[in-house]
């Protein structure tokens, strides 16, 4: 294994999809109250995270820091890879790739960081896309030239019943929060350049999971994609709108089934129960 594909765990890949891959998934932390867990299992897990914001305990995230990245890395090359490619979520949304970054400055091989601007599934479809290109015999830089392009096509769409929790984490301004709050408006966001972004508001869940759907499609355009909904203690709806999407979309998915599963701890923190996202990912 010359070259190594090295991730994080809000990249949402699962556990035997990624050891299928060759792909490393390195945890970021959820600290519920006093207590900080790894992502993942045996960790802390969607429906911990769920439950703790439902009781308004405090839940935080934390990255790895670079030491940690530093003995993936390592590690890695002591199985014999000769250079890493490290792809990230959005580092204007969190330091992981700052840390990647300073891991890279110390490793004894090559680490290529890549910052997928992106979160969430998103990122996973850009480690995948990284992937495939080394599976095909290409280069490092190579990898990472074509996660960074497949994470720019990719739409990143999201409803979350309230912003609050998007306020609390800083990732959405205070403002925005009581303007949504105020007007009972149902909130429908996107990833865009690299931070979370309004898209359209609307009045009500049923409306607002209505025009997700539409967009999606829209999204989708006329190429084969990867579909993939997530969401947080709402399976039941992301299980009807992925149904929905895979009727519509079945000519753009080429034999592929749409995913839907739990969002990943670490980003369920910062959405709260409710969210649904939707990420369209065109093939390369």
């Amino acid at each position: 294994m010359p070259v190594v594909v090295v991730t994080d765990s809000t990249a949402c890949l699962p556990p035997e999809l990624a050891a299928e891959r060759g792909i490393v998934v390195v945890p970021l932390q959820v600290v519920i109250g006093a207590t900080v867990y790894d992502e993942g299992a045996g960790g802390a897990t969607p429906e911990m995270v769920a439950a703790a914001l439902r009781e308004w305990k405090p839940v935080s995230t934390s990255r790895p820091s670079p030491a940690a990245l530093l003995e993936v890395y390592e590690k890695a090359a002591r199985d014999g890879a000769t250079e890493i490619v490290s792809v990230h979520l959005s580092g204007e949304m969190s330091g992981t790739f700052e840390s990647a970054q300073l891991a890279a400055r110390d490793a004894s091989v090559r680490v290529v960081p890549v910052d997928t601007r992106q979160v969430g599934v998103a990122t996973g479809f850009a480690v995948l896309a990284a992937a495939d290109v080394l599976d095909a015999g290409g280069t490092a830089d190579e990898a990472a030239d074509a996660a960074r392009e497949r994470a720019e096509v990719t739409s990143s769409l999201f409803y979350v019943d309230t912003l609050e929790y998007l306020r609390r984490g800083g990732r959405i301004g205070a403002a925005a929060a009581l303007f949504g709050g105020a007007l009972a408006v149902k909130p429908l966001l996107q990833i865009k350049d690299g931070t979370v972004a309004s898209l359209e508001r609307v009045r009500t869940s049923v409306r607002a999971l209505a025009r997700l759907e539409e967009l999606a499609v829209q999204a989708a355009g006329e190429g084969q994609v990867d579909v993939c909904v997530a969401h947080l203690a709402s399976a039941e709806r992301a299980g009807a709108l992925a149904e929905k999407l895979a009727a519509r979309l079945e000519p753009n998915l080429g034999g592929r089934e749409v995913w839907c599963g739990e969002l990943g701890a670490v980003l369920g923190a910062h959405v709260g129960p409710g969210m649904i996202a939707v990420c369209v990912a065109p093939r390369r």
